[in-house]
């Protein structure tokens, strides 16, 4: 346990080996162990999920192979934008509740993949604003998922018939924060509005008093750099394939959403609790991403989760 809280906290496996003195191989074969646990109670405690707005961004990782020279300067290059590996997220702001992480290339068919795993976690009648980068596939992601299919009118009484078109859902809200750069450095940010209007997004941003952003899903980014140590900046406790990654982001993700308590989401006691020792009194009880999203009651212990027995539970098909 000691080990694996370790990982989560950001410690990298052959420093982890180092301070308990086992051999790297041994923690990194308990880590692939409790990945595959801690990935099933995230697929089941992540059900019929309820969010009023949905951030979603990648995060750009980096391989041992690119790292160590595997790659050329120029396949490097080349590999930066279709296929290197990306780290993909979306997250509730209100709730700070991670629903998704994945690792893939930064293309359409990847945006689709992580937009389906949204829509199967999402309740059936839960269409939540959604808000992203510039990043065009997620426009084409989203309408296939929170849109249908429409048959245009007839416009002329010869020739063919006009083709059926995607259109997204009348309740159904996009917009996007496109920030421009010019030499490394921020020169401007446009605020767009993809599908609904500004005034249906405002209108559901007022009541968290908000405007339009990714800031919570770039300070996840932040997080996840500082708890996974295979996406940390200027390390070298890279990992060697996605696989590798993906048992980290499982271990953060559960770490994150049940277990760690976030000080934006901490409740007022009614009293003051007085501590054990000479300490002030208690005013705060700690709360979590799944107890403000009302999934849990209380705020889970990395052994708790492990030793969870998963009972089965209805799973969407795959499609």
């Amino acid at each position: 346990m000691r080990v694996l809280a370790c990982l989560a906290e950001g410690l990298g496996i052959r420093a982890t080996a180092q301070v308990f003195e086992v051999d790297p191989n041994t923690v990194l074969h308990w880590l692939v162990e409790a990945a595959e646990q801690l990935q099933t109670f995230s697929a089941y405690l992540l059900c019929d999920v309820h969010v009023n707005q949905l951030q979603l961004d990648e995060l750009y990782a980096i391989l041992r192979e690119v790292k160590d020279g595997a790659l050329s300067e120029h396949e490097a290059i080349e590999r930066l934008e279709p296929s290197s590996s990306w780290v993909w997220t979306a997250m509730d702001p209100e709730s700070k509740l991670l629903l998704v992480m994945d690792v893939g290339t930064r293309t359409l068919a990847m945006a689709q993949r992580v937009v389906h795993h949204v829509a199967g976690i999402l309740a059936p009648d839960c269409v939540p604003l959604c808000v992203t980068d510039g990043l065009k596939e997620y426009g084409t992601a989203l309408l296939t998922h929170f849109g249908y299919w429409r048959q245009p009118e007839r416009r002329q009484t010869k020739g063919p018939s006009p083709k059926p078109r995607w259109m997204p859902l009348p309740q159904f809200l996009y917009a996007q924060v496109v920030k421009s750069y010019r030499r490394r450095r921020l020169v401007g940010v446009q605020h767009r509005v993809v599908f609904g209007t500004m005034a249906r997004v405002q209108q559901v941003l007022v009541a968290c008093g908000r405007q339009i952003n990714t800031a919570f899903v770039e300070r996840l980014n932040l997080d996840i750099r500082q708890r996974v140590a295979a996406v940390g900046r200027r390390v070298n406790t890279l990992c060697q394939d996605e696989d590798g990654l993906q048992h980290q982001l499982a271990l953060f993700h559960a770490y994150h959403n049940c277990v760690l308590p976030h000080a934006s989401l901490r409740l007022a006691l009614g009293e003051p609790v007085p501590s054990n020792g000479t300490g002030s009194a208690k005013r705060w009880r700690p709360c979590t991403p799944a107890m403000a999203a009302g999934l849990t009651d209380h705020v889970w212990t990395l052994h708790e989760v492990l030793m969870f027995r998963v009972p089965p539970w209805p799973q969407p098909c795959a499609g």
